[in-house]
C-alpha cells in the first residue's frame, strides 16, 4: 500500500514543488518563486475558463441537489420493488463509463439542436448551439445520482410518523415538510451539494464532448495547453484545481464523521440501559 500511495501521490508532490520554481525547468530547481501564479491569473483565456467552470458547478449543484432531493423523497415512497428498479437505473451513470456518458449526450444534443433549428430556429430566426447550456444540462445529469444517494439514506433513518405527527399538531403539509422533515435531511443535502459541486469542477470528459466549441472548462483549457506544451502555468492551475478537490473531501469526509458520531450518540441516548 506504501508502494500504490508513492507511485499516486508523488508526480502530484513533484507537480506542486515545481509550480514554486523560478524557471521553466521540470528537473532543476532554480529557487522559489510565485511568477506562473502571477502569470495564471493575467491569462484571459484561463481566467475565462476558470468562471465557467464554477459558474456551471455552482448552477449544476444547486439544481442537482434539488431535484435529486425530490427524486430520494419520491423513490421513498414507492414500494420496495420499484424503488430497487429505479435505483439500479439511478446507479447506472455512477459506474458507467464518462466516454460513453459523453459521447451518447453530445449525440443527443446534435439531434436536439438540429431539430431545433430545423423548426422553431427557422420560424423564430434563432439559432441554437452546442454550448453553456448543453453543458450545464450534462453536469446536472451525471450530478443528480450523487445527491439521491447521499439524501435517501437520511430518509431511511427518519421516523416515518414524524411527518404525520406534525400535522396533527396544526402544521400543513408543506409547512411540516420545511420545519421537521427538511432539517434533518439537510446534513444529506449539503453532503450529496458539495460532492455534485466537486464532479462538476473535477470533469473533463463529459465536458469535452458536450460543451461544443463556443465555452471551455477549467480541466479543457488545462488538456488543450498541455497538448501545446508543458508549461510551468500547467503546474500552477493543476495544483489550484487539485487543493480545491482536496478541500471538498475533506469537508465531505469531516461532515460525514461528525453525523456517524452524532448518530451513535442519540442511539446510545435512546437505547434504554439495562
Amino acid at each position: 500500500m506504501a508502494l500504490v500511495f508513492l507511485f499516486l501521490y508523488a508526480p502530484i508532490f513533484v507537480l506542486i514543488v515545481f509550480s514554486f520554481n523560478a524557471t521553466k525547468s521540470r528537473s532543476i530547481w532554480a529557487g522559489f518563486s510565485l511568477q506562473w501564479y502571477v502569470k495564471l491569473f493575467s491569462d484571459a483565456a484561463i481566467m475565462d475558463a476558470l468562471r465557467t467552470t464554477l459558474l456551471v458547478s455552482v448552477l449544476a449543484s444547486l439544481i442537482a441537489c434539488v431535484a435529486g432531493t425530490a427524486a430520494s423523497i419520491g423513490f421513498y415512497a414507492m414500494r420496495r420493488k420499484t424503488r430497487s428498479v429505479l435505483m439500479t437505473v439511478n446507479n447506472i451513470p455512477l459506474t458507467n463509463a464518462d466516454i460513453i456518458t459523453g459521447v451518447s449526450l453530445s449525440l443527443l444534443f446534435v439531434l436536439a439542436v438540429n431539430a431545433f433549428n430545423a423548426t422553431l430556429g427557422d420560424a423564430l430566426g434563432v439559432r441554437w448551439a452546442q454550448g453553456f447550456i448543453t453543458l450545464l444540462i450534462a453536469h446536472i445529469t451525471f450530478d443528480i445520482p450523487y445527491v439521491i444517494l447521499s439524501v435517501l439514506p437520511k430518509l431511511r433513518q427518519l421516523d416515518p410518523n414524524v411527518y404525520e405527527a406534525a400535522q396533527d399538531l396544526g402544521a400543513t403539509g408543506p409547512a411540516a415538510f420545511r420545519k421537521v422533515i427538511l432539517p434533518d435531511l439537510m446534513p444529506g443535502i449539503i453532503n450529496g451539494l458539495l460532492i455534485a459541486f466537486t464532479m462538476s469542477i473535477d470533469d473533463f470528459v463529459i465536458s469535452y464532448f458536450t460543451a461544443g466549441s463556443q465555452v471551455s472548462t477549467l480541466a479543457m483549457e488545462i488538456y488543450s495547453m498541455a497538448r501545446r506544451k508543458i508549461s510551468p502555468e500547467i503546474n500552477a492551475i493543476s495544483t489550484l484545481l487539485f487543493v480545491s478537490v482536496l478541500v471538498l473531501l475533506v469537508l465531505i469526509n469531516a461532515r460525514q464523521g461528525r453525523q456517524e458520531k452524532l448518530a451513535k450518540r442519540q442511539k446510545a441516548a435512546l437505547t434504554p440501559k439495562k
